[in-house]
């Protein structure tokens, strides 16, 4: 289903049952993974957890599997930041990625991101050398915080909050998700951010497959499953944004497109394949296709709803 959305390169996120603290972990689950889909390449990240030392960085580092490290809020993860400093000088010492869900716990949800922003620069500015993302931003704080820091701090962009505002994911659980939607000006900025060739943003799906009865239920689980469609979702937010005049055409170019949905990321996380030019690449066709209501495990014992159930997006094929 990955493939499907035009996706071959995944970072893999850490927060299984149980979460992933372990090299060993960490490797296991990749291989299984790339036993599911051998044409994609799993890039995996541990769980920061007090049991996360610098030595366990170390082998991180030197295994070939792993890239980064997942700092959870509290009440997911991580109580006290300042506590994992000598976690964070070993993964700038050894380059690994420090990957941010930037929420500040205790704060209204509609808050908590622009609330993390002094975190966020604090932490640029401790360790300034390290590898930061702050994944799956979602406001105009967000997106400015990482403007103003340096080179080694980015972030990454989802399909569902290119399309949702804070009245989406109220009125739909399919559309819930973590961090949750804003308003339309933050919709509208992240846009123009998806196409600002700044290299600073670029895509991250964070899909989530929940069960539909985990999401339908009261408190239910936070997620949208978007990666069978996450290219479509994407090409179709930006032309109902030039539609809406939130950007222009002009801005919609191949090279910040590829940028936005490849080379800025990959360029992020340092892969370099001296093969890039022989790879297959994805074309686009302006015949549509539509996202089914619900789609069910190839088992028969899970269905999940997508994000966009029952809307049209643009089709997608792959060129050998």
């Amino acid at each position: 289903m990955v493939e499907q959305g035009g996706v071959d390169t995944v970072f893999v996120m850490p927060n299984t049952q149980p979460p992933i603290t372990k090299v060993s972990q960490a490797t296991i689950y990749h291989d299984a993974l790339s036993k599911l889909a051998p044409k994609v390449k799993f890039l995996m990240s541990l769980y920061l957890h007090p049991s996360v030392t610098a030595e366990i960085i170390a082998d991180a580092a030197r295994s070939s599997v792993i890239y980064g490290v997942k700092l959870y809020p509290a009440g997911e993860g991580v109580l006290d930041i300042e506590s994992f400093y000598p976690v964070f000088s070993a993964m700038q010492e050894h380059n690994l990625v420090l990957n941010l869900h930037g929420e500040t716990p205790g704060v209204a949800v509609l808050g908590a991101e622009a609330a993390f922003v002094p975190t966020l620069q604090k932490l640029h500015t401790q360790f300034p050398k390290l590898r930061i993302v702050l994944e799956h931003v979602s406001t105009r704080e967000g997106l400015e915080a990482v403007r103003k820091c340096g080179p080694t701090v980015a972030a990454t962009i989802t399909a569902h909050h290119l399309w949702s505002t804070t009245e989406n994911a109220e009125q739909d659980a399919h559309s819930f998700c973590k961090p949750i939607a804003k308003t339309l000006e933050d919709r509208i900025a992240l846009l123009q951010a998806a196409v600002d060739g700044s290299g600073k943003f670029f895509f991250g799906s964070d899909s989530a497959p929940h069960p539909v009865e985990s999401k339908e239920q009261v408190g239910g689980a936070a997620g949208c499953f978007t990666s069978p469609w996450a290219t479509q979702l994407v090409i179709d937010a930006l032309n109902y944004a030039i539609d809406h005049g939130w950007i222009s055409n002009h801005k919609i170019t191949q090279k910040t497109l590829e940028g936005f949905l490849s080379t800025y990321g990959r360029k992020f996380y340092e892969i370099f394949d001296p093969n890039e030019s022989e790879k297959p690449r994805i074309r686009l066709h302006r015949s549509k296709e539509t996202i089914p209501l619900s789609t069910v495990s190839t088992d028969g014992t899970i269905d999940v709803v997508p994000f966009r159930r029952g809307e049209d997006v643009v089709s997608l094929s792959w060129i050998d």
